[in-house]
């Protein structure tokens, strides 16, 4: 049974998010400030953490990036902000996905289970593999990349759409197809996540993110990994 933390300061919608989410076989337990929520998160007890970005004492953007520091399980954001710079900011820092208030519980679950089962699927494997395309290195069974020999550190959904373009390089994929194939489930009709990881991606791996080497953009179509 998965075990999920639901770090939420509104009494009612935590208690929403706990029984739909009972409901469906999880386990779940409820941090009603940013301290506590941080202070269980950093137990790695939890297989996937709901975070609310607008929470007393120590908001969801900063709890995200200490989270990020002690643990690479999902976080699923959610927030009441629309705004595109709040879900950039909080991707950037680490955050795997969002879901936007008010939002039907279902949708909610349907996106628990997919990131969870993105994360399950991509952490599974036990012996070591390798793939290599260019300077970029990426082990699969650490989970550890390196860049002209040299480790650097990416977030989850950075690791796993690096790892998806890498399997499929030379292929194009669109925004949509490359959120339900990292993110495991249909897109939506949001573009940003994918943009901002893309974005991410960049800065770490090229040399020149203004001019890529590996993740090209194809206009009009969507990105590839060139593998030659």
């Amino acid at each position: 049974m998965a075990k999920i933390l639901i770090i939420e300061d509104d009494a009612a919608i935590a208690a929403i998010e706990r029984d739909y989410l009972a409901i469906n076989g999880f386990e779940t337990e409820i941090a009603g400030d940013g301290n506590s929520g941080l202070a269980k998160g950093c137990t790695n007890e939890y297989d996937l953490i709901l975070l609310d970005l607008m929470l007393p004492e120590l908001d969801g953007f900063e709890v995200c990036r200490k989270l990020r520091e002690k643990t690479d399980v999902p976080i699923l954001m959610v927030t009441a902000r629309r705004e595109d710079f709040d879900k950039i900011r909080g991707l950037g820092l680490g955050a795997d996905d969002y879901i936007e208030k008010p939002f039907s519980p279902s949708v909610l679950v349907a996106r628990v289970k997919a990131n969870l089962a993105q994360y399950q699927r991509l952490t599974g494997g036990k012996a070591p593999q390798e793939i290599t395309l260019g300077g970029v290195s990426v082990n699969i069974g650490t989970r550890r990349v390196y860049v002209d020999g040299k480790e650097i550190g990416l977030k989850n959904k950075e690791y796993e759409l690096l790892l998806f373009l890498m399997l499929n390089a030379d292929l194009v994929f669109d925004r949509e197809t490359l959120y339900e194939k990292v993110w495991g489930m249909d897109a939506m009709g949001d573009n940003a996540t994918v943009a901002v990881h893309i974005g991410r991606l960049r800065e770490k791996i090229e040399k020149n993110p203004s001019e890529p080497r590996y993740i090209e953009t194809v206009w009009g179509a969507g990105y590839r990994f060139r593998g030659r």
